[in-house]
């Protein structure tokens, strides 16, 4: 079974559309999704009507590290799988998944395209479809086997902003083998119609060299709050 966890914070209208193409693009592959509702997200997501594999939960913690892992404790499959409610995936998304998983990987992300066209955001989503500085990132999907998701200790619940960037960062240290699924993601180009563009991709660049230069996440957090509009901060 692979199980796919949803981290959401007042993401009603995307899960509306997000649910419902999981399961009709199942291919047969058994699957169940775990919607993780931030501690204050308000917005009814849990009242939507979906079927039995499909379940619901709040965190009583902040932090969408406490999210993910709070939806991998739950979930009975042996593959886990963590979507962000504003990503469409593929209609092959759990057979590349499984394909993927079947050899030599243990783990993998999937390369994206934006669901608005402009020249500037195919140059950012070229970048995806291998690996690179920015690989690793939420919106690309990790993907990994749960024994190993287990051994690498889940994701640090203290780090509070680039929590995927610093789970991958220990997968690299452990050598775990993954690969980038070149079956696009249609990721929402919402943060760059708040920010402009090129403000979006300086702040993600001086995160990122932060990040490694071992800035604690709390500061990362302020830094990106200073930088990028309110109406589209990262969300618990």
């Amino acid at each position: 079974m692979i199980s796919i966890v949803i981290p959401a914070h007042n993401e009603r209208q995307n899960l509306l559309h997000l649910l419902p193409s999981l399961e009709l693009n199942s291919n047969g592959i058994v699957f169940e999704v775990i919607v993780v509702l931030s501690c204050d997200s308000m917005d009814g997501s849990e009242n939507l009507e979906v079927s039995s594999h499909i379940s619901f939960v709040r965190c009583k913690d902040r932090g969408r590290a406490v999210q993910m892992n709070t939806g991998a404790a739950l979930a009975k499959g042996t593959i886990l799988a963590f979507l962000h409610a504003d990503v469409k995936p593929p209609k092959t998304f759990l057979c590349d998944i499984e394909n993927a998983l079947r050899g030599k990987y243990e783990a993998g992300f999937f390369s994206y395209q934006f669901d608005k066209k402009s020249f500037l955001l195919n140059i950012n989503a070229s970048f995806t479809g291998k690996d690179g500085i920015f690989t690793g990132g939420g919106d690309q999907c990790l993907f990994i086997e749960r024994s190993t998701f287990d051994l690498l200790g889940k994701f640090n619940k203290r780090q509070i902003l680039m929590e995927d960037f610093e789970f991958f960062k220990r997968m690299k240290k452990n050598h775990i083998p993954y690969t980038i699924v070149n079956s696009d993601l249609i990721v929402s180009a919402r943060k760059y119609e708040s920010n402009s563009y090129l403000r979006v991709n300086l702040t993600n660049l001086l995160l990122v060299i932060l990040f490694k230069m071992g800035l604690p996440s709390h500061r990362l957090k302020f830094v990106h709050n200073a930088l990028l509009n309110r109406d589209y901060q990262h969300k618990p």
